[in-house]
């Protein structure tokens, strides 16, 4: 094979990125010895240093500055995310003051700021947890022992979950699934708390959170009926399951354990060295690492659920702790979610900047109590600095009945990533295309409506459609190293999802691993004479030099970061065009950990599909 052209950094210079390149934060850490003393020194001193630097920039609370740190505090969350980092702190420090102010009548305050904003839903939650770090005796929590009696009258309406729970109708109020484990948690604390006196109103709550997992389900379906899967399922289990253990309902507890067995598990197989769980759904970077803290708390709190030994678990925190760490400015004195190149979410908007970054110090503080406790226990006094995780290969169901949804997980050697076929949020956003997501040199531009590795198909109606959202048929090979699924009814990019359309055309898609190529091979079969106006695919790749070679099958190979991938087209039914766009500083460029420099595009016009004539075509990604 020659090479015929080379843009090896060009677009990446002239747009003045290199350097931005070369400080995104590293890679998966090399496995060396921690010790535990010197870890929990480390943690420990962030943190005090941190939350006095945050708690210092608040002069005032009435009324509260619209920045700190230099960061908007006006979104969703906010008061009630630093109220309950402050106590969480207080927990694991023991300290009583910080920046010249007593903690406990601080975060007392900034309860009473968050009911006079009228928050809510996790505004509430971390108020439940902020008093709670103090202590489940009202008559000797600190928190509220600081509060005047009208103010603890206020300060209770924190703490009563139907401001967003319906008891009668038995549902959250135009909100996900996931919001019940939220009410969930904030009722068994009230009622933990004596601030509820209605057992029967919280059992009722728990009955209705718990009642995927005691019909049998092992995970959440976050948008019932339409079969969302992400992150929130094993968050959700968690949530739950700590509800139920303050209300003491054991019924509930047998019914999660399954759950939250292979949701732990399913957590330990996608994992990566680098302590970065889920790679699809909504959640950003930083929020990926989070989930490792605290899921890597809760294991060691609860051993039944263990998915490896302790120390593996540690080091799986260890490793999640050192990126965030990496990724946190301490001359700004927040996490880098604005970075470029850095994707966030709609619900990550400037005025939750800062939010996000103490919502960090916050489930630091709980998590890190929680793990140093159980190796204290345990008498653990090291652990490697990184997981030994073990090669996986197989298919995880979430759902077999009806429109078919799972994730195929691969961790072989360099080559890893889970490829989810699960409903989006909306129909074709990136984030939840069954791609192989975490393969390295692949990433998806976060929350963005495009065909990254998954065409779409535009038909004469003007309808697009895509082969997504669940799948008729998925079939694992049992080898765990190959996957076909069927689409006969296809998601219509820009419709609600589940509403289903019949293009006339059924796609047969398999995957196939062969070493360190990934394969796609797509087989296009109509039922009726369709006409397919464009067919359109991009391969959003993270390298900052592209190279090509023309010699037999065109060959891109995207160079960077991530090391070297190489992207082939061997098969195509029909012609398409080829090109490589360069992103820029554009919505399309923006991943979840670091920019996204180039998309490969493929493009191809007026296709005709008739029946008895299948077409299809083939792509190839390889690690170099």
């Amino acid at each position: 094979m020659g090479k015929t052209s080379t843009a090896a950094l060009q677009v990446a210079t002239a747009l003045g990125l290199a350097g931005l390149f070369l400080a995104a934060p590293a890679a998966s850490p090399g496995r060396s010895v921690v010790l535990t003393a010197a870890l929990d020194a480390e943690v420990r001193s962030f943190l005090d240093r941190e939350m006095a630097a945050h708690l210092g920039d608040i002069k005032t609370l009435d009324p509260p500055p619209p920045r700190v740190a230099g960061a908007l505090t006006t979104g969703e969350f906010s008061w009630g995310t630093f109220m309950r980092a402050l106590a969480a702190y207080a927990q694991l420090s023991g300290a009583q003051q910080l920046a010249g102010r007593q903690l406990a009548r601080t975060a007392g305050e900034i309860g009473l700021l968050e009911v006079r904003l009228g928050g809510t839903r996790f505004s509430q939650l971390y108020g439940a947890l902020a008093l709670r770090h103090y202590g489940r005796d009202l008559a000797t929590n600190p928190l509220w022992q600081s509060l005047s009696p009208a103010e603890r009258d206020a300060w209770g309406t924190l703490l009563d979950s139907t401001r967003f729970y319906d008891p009668v109708k038995r549902e959250v109020i135009n909100l996900p699934e996931n919001y019940l484990g939220v009410a969930a948690r904030i009722a068994a604390v009230g009622w933990d708390a004596g601030l509820m006196k209605d057992k029967a109103l919280l059992d009722a709550l728990l009955d209705r959170a718990a009642v995927q997992f005691t019909s049998g389900a092992r995970y959440a379906d976050d948008a019932l009926p339409v079969g969302r899967y992400d992150r929130y399922s094993n968050e959700y289990a968690r949530f739950v399951w700590e509800a139920a253990s303050i209300a003491g309902r054991t019924d509930l507890l047998d019914a999660l354990r399954p759950s939250l067995r292979d949701q732990t598990r399913l957590w330990w197989d996608l994992l990566a060295t680098d302590g970065y769980g889920y790679t699809w759904g909504r959640s950003i970077g930083a929020i990926g690492y989070m989930d490792t803290l605290e899921i890597a708390a809760f294991v060691a709190q609860n051993p039944e659920f263990r998915p490896a030994p302790l120390e593996q678990i540690a080091a799986a925190y260890h490793a999640a702790w050192r990126w965030l760490r990496r990724d946190y400015n301490a001359d700004r004195h927040l996490l880098s979610v604005f970075d470029f190149g850095r994707g966030n979410f709609a619900y990550i908007t400037r005025e939750r900047e800062w939010q996000q970054t103490t919502g960090f110090l916050g489930k630091l503080a709980q998590a890190h109590l929680q793990l140093i406790t159980a190796l204290t226990q345990a008498r653990i006094d090291r652990l490697p600095s990184a997981p030994a995780l073990a090669p996986a290969a197989r298919f995880e169901f979430f759902q077999r009945h009806g429109r078919q949804a799972g994730v195929w997980v691969v961790r072989q050697g360099r080559t890893q990533f889970a490829l989810p076929i699960t409903t989006a949020t909306r129909p074709g956003v990136a984030d939840y295309l069954p791609a192989p997501h975490g393969f390295p040199g692949i990433s998806v531009p976060v929350e963005q409506t495009l065909p990254a590795l998954v065409p779409f198909l535009e038909l004469e109606s003007g309808e697009t459609v895509v082969a997504a959202d669940g799948a008729d048929a998925i079939v694992p090979a049992a080898d765990g190293r190959s996957l076909r699924a069927t689409w006969t009814r296809w998601a219509r990019v820009g419709a609600n999802p589940a509403e289903w359309s019949d293009p006339g055309i059924v796609a047969d898609v398999e995957w196939r691993l062969d070493g360190r190529s990934l394969t796609r091979v797509e087989r296009l079969t109509a039922s009726r004479p369709v006409t397919v106006r464009r067919w359109s695919l991009i391969v959003p790749a993270t390298g900052t030099e592209w190279t090509t070679e023309t010699a037999g099958v065109r060959r891109d190979t995207f160079s960077g970061r991530d090391g070297k991938l190489a992207v082939s087209v061997p098969h195509a039914s029909w012609p398409y065009t080829l090109t490589a766009v360069a992103t820029g500083d554009s919505p399309a460029g923006r991943g979840a950990r670091g920019p996204i420099p180039f998309h490969l595009r493929l493009d191809a016009r007026d296709l005709a599909f008739e029946p008895g004539s299948p077409r299809g075509w083939t792509l190839t990604l390889h690690l170099d």
